[in-house]
This record gives C-alpha cells, sequence and structure tokens, in this order.
C-alpha cells in the first residue's frame, strides 16, 4: 500500500473510532469521511462499508491485544503482573466499542480466531498465577477471564475505576494484596 493510502486508512480508522465513541453506532460513514478530512469515495475505497470499517478495526484491536498478551506471556514477572498489566493495556483500547458492534454483526472467522487465542493465553497466565499462588484457585481459568472481559469490555472502563478494582481485588489472594 503507498504511503499516502496508508495514512488515509489510518485517518479514516481514527476518526470512525472517535465518532464511535462520542457519537455511536449511528455515525455515518459521510460523516466519518467529514471527520477524516477525505472524501467519502476516498473512504469507500478502503472500506466498502461499515461492517468493513468495524471489521478492521475490531481485527487490528484484537491483533494488538494477542500480541500484547503473548508479550506479557514471555516476561519474567509474576503472572499476577503480567494480568495486571493485560488489565491496564485494554484500558485504552476500543473494546467496548467492538463488543457493542460484534453483537450487533456476526463474528467472522479470524475475529472468531483472535478471541479464542486470546481467551486461551489469559487461561494459560491464570493457570500460572494459581499454581505461583497469586491469583484465588476457587474460581477456574475460564471464570477468571470472563471477569476480566467484564472488567475491561465495558464503555468507561479504566485500570484504576471502581469496577476493575473490585474485580482485582476478589481474583487476587491475601498474600498479592499484602505484596507478599
Amino acid at each position: 500500500m503507498r504511503a499516502d493510502a496508508r495514512r488515509n486508512r489510518e485517518r479514516i480508522v481514527a476518526a470512525a473510532l472517535d465518532l464511535f465513541a462520542e457519537h455511536g453506532a449511528g455515525v455515518s460513514m459521510e460523516e466519518i469521511a467529514q471527520e477524516a478530512g477525505l472524501g467519502v469515495g476516498t473512504l469507500y475505497r478502503h472500506f466498502p462499508d461499515r461492517r468493513a470499517l468495524v471489521e478492521d478495526i475490531a481485527t487490528g484491536t484484537l491483533t494488538a491485544l494477542r500480541d500484547h498478551v503473548r508479550a506479557g506471556a514471555d516476561e519474567a514477572v509474576s503472572r499476577w503482573e503480567v494480568l495486571v498489566g493485560v488489565v491496564r493495556y485494554c484500558a485504552g483500547q476500543p473494546l467496548a466499542l467492538i463488543t457493542r458492534f460484534s453483537d450487533a454483526s456476526p463474528k467472522s472467522e479470524t475475529r472468531s480466531r483472535l478471541v479464542h487465542e486470546i481467551d486461551a493465553l489469559l487461561a494459560d497466565i491464570v493457570e500460572q498465577a494459581q499454581r505461583e499462588g497469586s491469583v484465588r484457585d476457587d474460581l477456574t481459568p475460564g471464570q477468571i477471564v470472563g471477569l476480566i472481559n467484564v472488567a475491561v469490555c465495558r464503555p468507561g472502563a479504566r485500570a484504576d475505576d471502581p469496577l476493575a478494582t473490585v474485580i482485582l481485588d476478589g481474583l487476587s489472594t491475601a498474600s498479592t494484596r499484602r505484596g507478599s
């Protein structure tokens, strides 16, 4: 892809993310093009419809999240630190937006595969955290991954907001909270 075409595509995605976050799913493609400072024809050359645009945003976001979780899994830190790092990273991502749009349209094979990979990676990290004693072991890794998803896949999610804090506090063991 040419450099100018890549820049235009990035401008479209950034404008769409801003407008979707601010105004919801009802934003028109014309509004997105205007916000990006481009003509509608340029937008449609990159994305033939809203579904293609949302799929591109979702796939890019989930790919980056998968790569972040993989990198965290390779770090020589406690698994608890890795989980908290994932929650912090997710707070800056449009996961609530992706979830909302995903609920309204069928998941693509690529998006389904990425979600499965991320969940499997997180479940492995949770199992390791349970073995190291930093995460409670009376919940299954799948249940814990589900709770982490609740913490990060909602509008306004932040790593330090009350809901995320309560979930993380509830998942950690007493020794983790004491800093042992």
